[in-house]
């Protein structure tokens, strides 16, 4: 089912002490929180428009940009350690008590510790890749090492090549997709909340928190996750391979995994129907 709702008539902003936070507030019912991934050009407006058919048939959709993305404000330090706090700040602004939440690749690793650290807040959580470590698989991924490419250099090219790491099915990357993106990323101060993220030194960082006590240390709070969790990937995704899932799978208590067969990193996307129906169906249960 598409969506006939648009940017300009959903979009809102919600002042804080820290920055202003932009959003989409669609559809009516029990909120679900819907938080973006990273990369160039996202944003929560980006990952989930095409989903709103769906979701706004049982749930008011709120489309959280987290600070550095989208339309909302940069802050200083790392945005994965500030998204947090931010989410919290989101949903005491707009009067939520609790919510649902569905993150995607870094919404989901985000989500994940808003779950932990704020269990009340969370009735059910579905993350979309990005929550875990690769077990198998080299860190930083291939996708991952893309983005740190085009961070270093941001071509069309290059986006180009990072977009179809993100998906099986290549044909979905298509002229008007790519436009699109990179009209965003290369908007003035646009790429500084990635370049926090995947430039060189911050990569070589990521590699050193998947071994040893560190990455034991950064896996303790998916034990902590009280509300009832569902793991969603793509079988074949490069971006954060499937083999990521098996540790937040054995971890969080009330945790279920599905994979979606010809699929990438964008399982909302590629498997756009079955990814509905079966959030959906999680979502919905009591």
């Amino acid at each position: 089912m598409t969506s006939a709702y648009t940017f300009e008539d959903t979009s809102r902003t919600l002042e804080t002490p820290e920055g202003n936070l932009h959003y989409h507030d669609v559809g009516e019912g029990p909120v679900l929180l819907c938080l973006h991934g990273s990369g160039p050009g996202v944003s929560s407006w980006a990952n989930f428009r095409e989903n709103l058919g769906a979701f706004t048939q049982k749930f008011r959709c709120l489309l959280l940009d987290m600070p550095g993305f989208g339309g909302s404000d940069d802050v200083e330090g790392h945005p994965i350690m500030n998204a947090p706090g931010a989410v919290i700040r989101f949903l005491d602004g707009v009067g939520v008590d609790k919510a649902n939440i569905l993150g995607n690749s870094m919404g989901g690793g985000v989500a994940a510790k808003v779950a932990s650290s704020h269990p009340e807040r969370v009735k059910r959580l579905a993350c979309i890749g990005g929550v875990g470590m690769s077990l198998f698989n080299a860190s930083p991924a291939e996708g991952i090492k893309l983005l740190g490419e085009f961070v270093a250099d941001p071509t069309r090219e290059k986006i180009i090549t990072w977009m179809k790491s993100m998906v099986y099915d290549q044909s979905l990357i298509t002229d008007e997709f790519v436009d699109e993106r990179f009209a965003q990323a290369i908007k003035k101060d646009g790429n500084q909340a990635i370049r926090k993220m995947y430039a060189p030194e911050a990569l070589k960082m990521m590699g050193k928190m998947t071994s040893g006590s560190a990455a034991i240390a950064r896996l303790e709070f998916l034990g902590k996750i009280q509300a009832p969790t569902l793991i969603l990937w793509g079988r074949d995704d490069r971006v954060t391979p499937l083999d990521m899932a098996l540790i937040p799978m054995r971890l969080i208590p009330k945790a279920e995994l599905h994979t979606f067969h010809d699929s990438g990193h964008w399982s909302m996307i590629e498997r756009k129907d079955e990814f509905e129906s079966t959030v959906m169906g999680f979502f919905g249960r009591e």
